[in-house]
């Protein structure tokens, strides 16, 4: 089965405020009680002036009264002379120093405890309730409003067993965190008895700006926590007699080394044998005569040359013994 809730303290710190601003650690409960104060002498007092909320603020020494209502003339009253009636009276059932403020409803038709007061005055005159509910609703949504919901609940007409009946145009989302519902109640004082009444009012969306007003302040404080424990960190205090010992053990090692002292007459010995080396390369220089080994070469050519010329001279010897007087070929030994 669903279950019901109230639609201004569902949406609290995300697209609505509270009505009392004050903070109290000990004297809450006496600060909750004036507030109440506060509020039920405002509702006795200025029944007809068609007050909407009431929001209170607390500093250090003074009481911040706002009040909304639709008809700011009967709150004033002529010069301001109510206004300060009000305040005197405030500061003496409070014993504390009151401001008040008065804001102006421009539209009283879209303010849901407004209409359900509207709707119970009605009832208190007889009007029927379901002519009550439409003609109200109807006027709601001609101003504007998404969607308007009212509802009235108690021995309507009369009758001896009491009712529930309602009226509702538009569409009014209960579970939307962002929807902006406004919702108000009041009660009908009738001749058969108290006649409750409901309204909702669905005026749109509405993005909730707090979250960003929140994301702004938090680098600060983050800056501020970053750099408070850099000094209060023991770590290093503790590493630093850990690494003391070290260098302590490292420097008699030091001394101990004087290897650059070796090196620095090794230094001058390497370049004695360095400069001889090119000496050696210099009569390595005329140790090649390779050209002229391959000089000698050329009379085995040419020895090779006289090889070939006698064989020519064999050719035409060869001839002059074939040329016999008996015409036989004879070899010579």
């Amino acid at each position: 089965m669903g279950q019901k809730v109230h639609p201004t303290g569902f949406r609290i710190g995300i697209i609505y405020d509270w009505q009392s601003k004050w903070f109290a650690d000990k004297d809450y409960r006496f600060l909750l009680q004036e507030d109440l104060k506060i509020r039920a002498y405002l509702e006795e007092t200025m029944a007809d002036a068609g007050i909407a909320r009431v929001e209170i603020e607390r500093n250090a020494n003074i009481v911040t009264v706002t009040i909304h209502t639709a008809k700011p003339g009967i709150v004033i009253g002529r010069g301001g002379q109510k206004v300060d009636e009000l305040r005197g009276k405030l500061e003496t059932l409070t014993n504390k120093r009151i401001r008040v403020n008065i804001q102006e409803i421009r539209m009283p038709e879209l303010d849901a405890n407004l209409v359900a007061r509207n709707i119970a005055d009605q009832l208190e005159r007889r009007v029927a309730f379901r002519r009550a509910l439409r003609q109200t609703v109807s006027r709601t949504m001609a101003r504007g409003a998404e969607g308007c919901k009212a509802m009235v609940a108690g021995r309507l007409g009369g009758i001896e067993m009491s009712r529930t009946e309602s009226t509702m145009e538009g569409r009014v989302p209960l579970h939307t965190m962002r929807a902006d519902i406004d919702y108000g109640q009041a009660e009908a004082a009738t001749t058969f008895g108290r006649i409750g009444v409901k309204v909702w009012i669905y005026k749109g969306d509405r993005v909730p700006e707090r979250k960003e007003v929140a994301v702004e302040a938090e680098p600060p404080e983050k800056a501020a926590a970053a750099a408070a424990p850099a000094p209060t960190t023991e770590a290093p205090a503790t590493a630093a007699p850990a690494q003391a010992p070290a260098p302590a053990a490292e420097a008699p090692a030091q001394p101990a080394t004087p290897a650059p002292a070796a090196e620095a007459p090794a230094q001058p010995a390497t370049p004695a044998p360095a400069q001889p080396a090119p000496a050696a390369e210099a009569p390595a220089q005329p140790a090649t005569p390779a050209p002229a080994a391959e000089a000698p070469a050329a009379p085995e050519a040419d020895q090779a040359t006289p090889a070939a010329d006698t064989q020519p001279k064999e050719a035409t010897e060869a001839p002059a013994e074939e040329a016999g007087p008996d015409g036989d070929t004879t070899e010579k030994a």
